[in-house]
C-alpha cells in the first residue's frame, strides 16, 4: 500500500465522505472504458523488489530510513518493517530481450543497494522470510516512523482488535500470540506487472487465476518462521492471519478475509473486481482527494483515481487488479503477489518468464479455462502448492489429478514457451530462464526444499539458534554467487563465519519443548519425569501457564534422602519442595546477561518468562552449546 496520503478513517463521516469519491472513481472508470481511453498498442512488463536489511550476525537491522536517506535518488521505497525495503524497476517493453534486461537491471539495482547497506554496516538478502527472525523483531518499535504505516496498523487494529493469533501447522506447528499487525513485515515478496488490453482483461486474470498454484508451486522459498519448519510458501499462510480484520461470529455466515484468492472467475470486466471490493470490504484508511475526477474527465484528462487506489491498496488479492497512467494515457495492469523474494535474481527472472509465457500462451490451449477448471479446484491447488511446494497433487482440467512436476513438465512449459515466443522474446532469453525452470523442476530442488533439506542436516549438531543463522548465511553467499537455487550445494557450519555471541538473545537459546509439573503433582512424578525425560529441571506452572516455582534434581534427591532416613512415607507434592521465587528472565535480554545472571547467582537454570508466563528455559546445557560453536567456529579460522 504504497499511496502516501492516506490517514485512519476514524469517524462514519469520514468513510461516508471518502466512499464517495470511491464510487465517483467507480463511474470514472466505468467511463473509460467504455470509451475506449486506454493503451492498447503496447505491452509492458515490471517488477518490485522487496529485500530484507540484516546485520552481521544475519539477524533484522532496522535501519530502512537511514537507508534511504544513503541511497538518494532512485525507484526505492520503504516497507511496513524498518528492516525492510523495495526497489521498483522501470517497465520494459515485453519483447525481444526484456528478461534479460529486467535481470540487469535488478541485478544492478539489487548490487547498488547492497553497497549502500554494506557502507551503513550492514547487509541485504532477498528471501520470502528471513530464517533468523525473531519475535521480538516484530514489535511495533520496529514500525516504519511514517503516517500511512502508522494508520494502515492502527486501522486493523480498530477493526480486528489488538490479540493476533497465528496458527500455523506444517512440519512443525506454531501457535504464537501477537499485539501488534507488524507480524506481516515478515513477509518479503517479488511481484511482477503485465499490462493487459481492457477488453483481454477477463480472459488474461482468469488464466492468472488458474496457474498461480503451479507456478507458486515451482517458486517456493519460505518454509521457515521463528525457527518452525512450516509451510513450502509460509508468507501464505501468515499474510492471510497477519491482516486478517474478521471476528469470530455465527459459525454459518460466511466471511471473505481481506487476503484474499478471490471466491469465482470474473465475467465480465475488471470493473466487477472493484464492485467486488467495495461491497466486501468496509474502508479502512481514507485520504485527502485532491483530484477533481469529473472536471479533468471532462477535458479528457485521465484521473489518478486515487480513492479506488487506496481503497484497493488495503484489499490483498494475490493476483491484484491495477489501474495507473503513464504518459498521460490510462492503462490496466495484473500484478502477481504470490512469488516470494529470492533465492536470487536469476531464479525470480525465471519465474516472472514462466508467470509471463502462460498468461500470454494459454489462451492457445485452452480458449476459457472457466469451462475446463473449476474454481474452487483452481483455488484449493493455490493453498495446496503453499503447503507442499514441488509435492502438490493438482487438480486440473478434465478433472485430473497430477503431479507438481508431470504438470509443469509435460504441459506448462510448453505453453509458456511458445506463449514467449508469441511476444517475440529472443530465444536465447526463453532458452535460459525457462531452463532455469526446467532443471529446477526435475530436480525438485526450489528454494524451500534447499532451506529444509540445510536445517535437516545441521540440526542434528547444532541448535536452533546455529542452525538459522548458517542457513540464512550461506544463502547470502549463494545468493551473491548468483548461481540458480537448484544448483546449490547444502548449507554448511564451516562454510560461513558465525560472528560474535554477545548480540545473540535468549530467545533464540531457550529451550522451548519444556516439561513442567502442577504444585500439586506428587515428588514421585516429578522425579520420573526427570529420568524419563533426562532433564535436571522441572519448571512448576499452574493452569494459565503462570512460573509459580521450579524444581532441581538435588531437590528430589533431597526429599528422597529424607524418606530413606526419617522413613517418612507420606505422599509429598511438589509443593513441598519447590522454589517458589525462581529468578527469571526475558526472552529478548542478550545471552551474556543470562550468563551473567546464571554464573553470579549461582544458579543452573533460569525460566524465560514473558507477560508473567513460562516461555522457556535456559540452562548449562544450553551454554554447552553456545561454546561448543564457538570452539568449531575458532577452529575453522585457524585452518583457514
Amino acid at each position: 500500500m504504497g499511496e502516501e496520503r492516506v490517514k485512519l478513517a476514524d469517524s462514519n463521516e469520514q468513510m461516508q465522505n471518502f466512499m464517495k469519491y470511491v464510487l465517483k472513481d467507480l463511474r470514472a472508470l466505468k467511463k473509460m472504458l467504455d470509451e475506449e481511453w486506454f493503451e492498447t498498442d503496447t505491452i509492458r512488463i515490471g517488477a518490485e523488489q522487496e529485500l530484507c536489511i540484516i546485520d552481521k550476525n544475519a539477524k533484522p537491522l532496522n535501519i530502512a530510513m537511514q537507508a534511504m536517506d544513503a541511497l538518494g535518488e532512485g525507484n526505492y521505497t520503504t516497507e511496513l518493517a524498518q528492516f525492510n525495503l523495495e526497489i521498483n524497476l522501470d517497465p520494459l517493453e515485453f519483447t525481444g530481450n526484456c528478461l534479460s534486461e529486467l535481470e540487469n537491471n535488478l541485478q544492478t539495482e539489487v548490487e547498488y543497494v547492497r553497497k549502500t547497506i554494506q557502507g551503513l554496516g550492514g547487509d541485504i538478502l532477498l528471501t520470502g522470510i528471513l530464517p533468523t527472525i525473531r519475535k521480538s523483531d516484530v514489535n511495533i518499535e520496529n514500525l516504519t516512523p511514517l503516517p500511512r504505516y502508522q494508520a494502515l496498523c492502527d486501522a486493523i487494529d480498530k477493526q480486528r482488535g489488538k490479540e493476533y493469533e497465528l496458527r500455523i501447522q506444517g512440519m512443525d506447528e506454531l501457535l504464537m500470540k501477537f499485539d501488534t499487525p507488524l507480524l506481516e513485515g515478515c513477509n518479503t515478496g517479488y511481484q511482477v506487472h503485465l499490462q493487459v488490453k481492457p477488453k483481454e482483461f477477463v480472459s488474461k486474470y482468469n488464466i492468472a487465476q488458474a496457474v498461480t498454484a503451479p507456478v507458486l508451486a515451482s517458486a517456493v522459498n519460505s518454509p521457515v518462521l521463528f525457527g518452525k519448519r512450516l509451510w513450502a510458501e509460509t508468507r501464505i499462510a501468515l499474510f492471510h492471519q497477519s491482516v486478517d480484520t474478521r471476528s469470530v461470529g455465527e459459525h454459518l455466515r460466511d466471511s471473505s478475509p481481506r487476503v484474499t484468492f478471490g471466491n469465482a472467475w470474473l465475467k465480465d470486466s475488471i470493473l466487477d473486481i472493484y464492485k467486488e471490493d467495495i461491497s466486501r470490504y468496509r474502508v479502512m484508511l481514507s485520504s485527502d482527494v485532491v483530484e477533481n475526477v469529473d472536471e479533468l474527465m471532462k477535458k479528457g484528462i485521465p484521473p489518478e483515481l486515487m480513492a479506488l487506489k487506496v481503497h484497493n491498496g488495503t484489499v490483498y488479492r494475490w493476483n491484484r487488479p491495477c489501474y495507473g497512467v503513464a504518459g498521460g494515457v490510462p492503462h490496466l495492469r495484473i500484478e502477481n503477489r504470490v512469488f516470494p523474494s529470492g533465492p536470487t535474481v536469476v531464479d525470480e527472472i525465471a519465474n516472472t518468464a514462466f508467470w509471463l509465457g502462460l498468461l500470454n500462451g494459454f489462451e492457445d490451449e485452452y480458449a476459457d479455462i472457466t469451462k475446463e477448471l473449476d474454481f474452487d479446484d483452481a483455488k484449493m491447488n493455490f493453498f495446496a502448492a503453499s503447503k507442499l511446494g514441488m509435492d502438490t497433487k493438482f487438480v486440473w482440467t478434465k478433472d485430473r489429478k497430477i503431479s507438481a512436476r508431470n504438470l509443469i513438465k509435460d504441459e506448462l512449459l510448453p505453453i509458456a514457451k511458445h506463449g514467449l515466443e508469441k511476444a517475440g522474446i529472443n530465444k536465447s532469453d526463453l532458452d535460459t530462464y525457462l531452463g532455469v525452470i526446467k532443471d529446477r523442476v526435475e530436480l525438485s530442488k526450489t528454494g524451500a526444499y534447499w532451506v529444509v533439506k540445510s536445517y535437516s542436516n545441521l540440526i542434528k549438531d547444532s541448535n536452533r539458534e546455529q542452525t538459522l543463522s548458517t542457513i540464512t548465511k550461506a544463502m547470502a553467499m549463494n545468493q551473491k554467487k548468483g548461481e540458480p537455487v537448484h544448483k546449490w550445494g547444502l548449507a554448511r557450519v564451516e562454510d560461513v563465519d558465525h560472528g560474535k555471541p554477545s548480540s545473540l538473545l535468549v530467545e533464540e537459546f531457550m529451550t522451548t519443548d519444556l516439561f513442567t509439573a502442577r504444585k500439586d503433582d506428587l515428588t514421585e512424578f516429578a522425579a520420573n519425569l526427570m529420568d524419563w525425560r533426562r532433564i535436571r529441571y522441572v519448571p512448576v506452572e499452574d493452569d494459565q501457564k503462570h512460573l509459580v516455582g521450579l524444581i532441581s534434581m538435588r531437590m528430589i534427591l533431597r526429599e528422597y534422602s529424607k524418606v530413606i532416613h526419617e522413613e517418612d512415607n507420606s505422599g509429598h507434592t511438589v509443593e513441598d519442595i519447590m522454589i517458589t521465587n525462581p529468578i527469571t528472565i526475558h526472552p529478548e535480554a542478550s545471552i551474556m546477561e543470562a550468563m551473567t545472571i546464571m554464573q553470579e547467582q549461582k544458579i543452573g537454570c533460569l525460566p524465560v518468562v514473558k507477560n508473567s508466563r513460562l516461555v522457556g528455559v535456559i540452562t548449562e546445557e544450553n551454554f554447552m552449546n553456545i561454546s561448543r560453536r564457538l570452539l568449531k567456529a575458532l577452529a575453522n579460522e585457524k585452518e583457514n
